[in-house]
Parts: C-alpha cells; sequence; structure tokens
C-alpha cells in the first residue's frame, strides 16, 4: 500500500500527499481473519483504525443491534487526543487488512510533523462535530 490510497478514507481525503506520508509512515499493517475481534467493548483505546478491506460487524452496549459495515472507514480515531475505553466491539465478518495509528505514533507525529497532527485534530474535531450537529438540532428542533 502507498500513502495515496489514504485518499480512500474520508477523515484523509482533503489531506495534501505530504501530510498523508507523514501518517503513512507511522501505520502498523495488520491481517485480521474472519471471525477474530478487531478490540472489545470496555478495552483501552490506543489508538485509530483504518479498515482497508474486508467488512467488520460492529456491536456492543450502545448499539440497538449489530451493524456491519464495509471497508474504507475509520474507526476510534477520537481515542488518539482522547484516552478512555472502546464504546464497542468490532468483529471481522471477513477477512480484513487494517491500518493501525496507535496513540503512541500520534505523539511522535506531534512532535515530528506538528502541522500535519494539528490537521488530522481538526479533522477528527471536524468528524465528532458532524455527529454531534443532528442530535443538537434535535434537542433544539
Amino acid at each position: 500500500m502507498i500513502a495515496s490510497a489514504l485518499k480512500q478514507f474520508e477523515l484523509l481525503a482533503e489531506f495534501n500527499d505530504e501530510d498523508r506520508e507523514c501518517i503513512f509512515e507511522l501505520l502498523e499493517e495488520r491481517s485480521v481473519r474472519q471471525g477474530r475481534r478487531l478490540f472489545g467493548e470496555g478495552s483501552e483505546a490506543e489508538g485509530m483504525v483504518l479498515v482497508v478491506t474486508g467488512r467488520v460487524r460492529v456491536e456492543g452496549k450502545r448499539c440497538e443491534k449489530p451493524e456491519v459495515v464495509e471497508a474504507p472507514f475509520v474507526i476510534g480515531a477520537l481515542s488518539l487526543v482522547n484516552v478512555g475505553p472502546r464504546e464497542s466491539t468490532l468483529v471481522a465478518e471477513t477477512q480484513c487488512e487494517v491500518l493501525m495509528l496507535p496513540r503512541t505514533s500520534y505523539r511522535r507525529l506531534v512532535d515530528d510533523y506538528p502541522r500535519t497532527a494539528c490537521r488530522l485534530a481538526e479533522a477528527i474535531v471536524d468528524d465528532v462535530a458532524g455527529l454531534v450537529r443532528p442530535v443538537l438540532d434535535w434537542l433544539v428542533g
């Protein structure tokens, strides 16, 4: 995989090539067999997961029913800047290829490429704000 492939992820689509390259250098590639957990609800959220190929099932106490999501997608981005437990369990429905950006690697990004780290933090906040806005509209409306 090459850094330009990160364009497929909505969170990183607007980044320039230099920023994507800085992030790509810190990613850890993993293969997850069908039926295996990527992570479990309640476990320490240690970083962002980019699901490159495959389908995963998202389940947990906050999920009314399990939901199957197909790649490409990002989950756990907020855990780069917010320490706490995972809110859900992710189980591979098919063989999956994932890229992990551990919180420790994000801290390296902050030290070595602060502009890129700031852009990533802004993208995460924008993503979260997009999720919160409908709730606020519902409360007001």
